[in-house]
């Protein structure tokens, strides 16, 4: 597997290991970052690598330095720039994981909005190991985080604690990941990642009243799901829905699109990754790496 060897500082081009921020600065001592995952898929037909919806990932990082109240932050242009820079620098031989962050550099208090430092870094990123066979997924005791607390449809650093702890206890209990619900005890998300699932033929998703991240994977599928001709809702989705739904799946830039074959150790259908996510899959497999024509302005070419 290639190595991440530079990485974009403040728009200087530097080695990976050299890269620092101050331990008390604010955005280590009290998490005061913003994010992007990204990634860069190789085509195998001739090699060529582009970033998947990089325009909405960028703009999504300028929500979210607004609602920080970030003093100065950087353009959506140099981001641009540097995220398709960082992959070139890299000259990876395989998909790259893209990580983009703004994060509060200097020391200050809990109200200070700068100086903004902001990095560009592209790391190899194994597909999960339950890619083909599925996830075992139990619903955790801690919930997901309200939008009048910390706004999960900021992409935050300091959010994905309580994605965290939640994936610790999943892991003590013997699961693969966490299944999170709203404090009004709604399904909301998957520790870092959104859920789908099929009941009675539908494909249904928490909506964005359900304290979901507004995923650009998410969107992928729904709209993907159009184009297959599946029925779709966004609503409300009880607890016991996932013990009795054909099918259950979380996505996200990190997971991509995986089956969840067990919640609670009960079975999902017949505990096995379903037709529905699998010709999902396989769509989004296709239009990540361009082997399809379709949504061409989805992919933004590594020249």
């Amino acid at each position: 597997m290639w190595q991440a060897r530079r990485i974009i500082h403040n728009g200087q081009d530097m080695p990976f290991a050299d890269a620092r921020l101050h331990p008390l600065s604010l955005a280590v001592a009290y998490g005061i970052a913003v994010f992007e995952g990204l990634r860069a898929y190789r085509n195998p037909a001739d090699g060529s690598f582009s970033v998947f919806r990089l325009e909405d990932h960028l703009a999504r990082l300028q929500q979210g330095m607004k609602v920080m109240r970030f003093d100065a932050p950087p353009t959506t242009d140099v981001l641009r720039a540097a995220v398709l820079e960082v992959v070139r620098l890299n000259a990876p031989d395989d998909d790259a994981y893209i990580r983009v962050q703004a994060q509060i550099e200097g020391l200050g208090t809990m109200a200070t909005t700068g100086p903004v430092g902001w990095i560009a870094a592209a790391l190899p990123r194994e597909r999960s190991a339950k890619f083909a066979t599925g996830l075992a997924a139990g619903v955790s005791s801690w919930t997901r985080l309200p939008d009048n607390s910390m706004p999960p449809r900021i992409k935050a650093s300091a959010n994905y604690h309580a994605g965290r702890l939640a994936t610790l206890q999943a892991k003590a209990d013997g699961y693969d990941s966490a299944l999170l619900l709203t404090a009004r005890g709604k399904l909301s998300e998957a520790a870092a990642a959104c859920v789908f699932l099929v009941r009675d033929g539908v494909l249904v998703t928490p909506d964005r009243a359900s304290d979901i991240l507004e995923s650009v994977t998410r969107d992928t599928v729904l709209v993907l799901a159009a184009e297959a001709g599946l029925a779709v809702e966004q609503r409300a989705v009880d607890r016991t829905e996932l013990y009795v739904a054909e099918e259950v799946f979380v996505c996200g830039t990190g997971q991509e699109l995986v089956a969840v074959t067990s919640v609670d150790r009960l079975p999902v259908g017949d505990g096995d990754p379903g037709p529905v996510t699998r010709r999902l899959q396989a769509a989004y497999e296709a239009v990540v790496r361009g082997t399809t024509g379709a949504h061409v302005t989805w992919r933004t070419p590594v020249s």
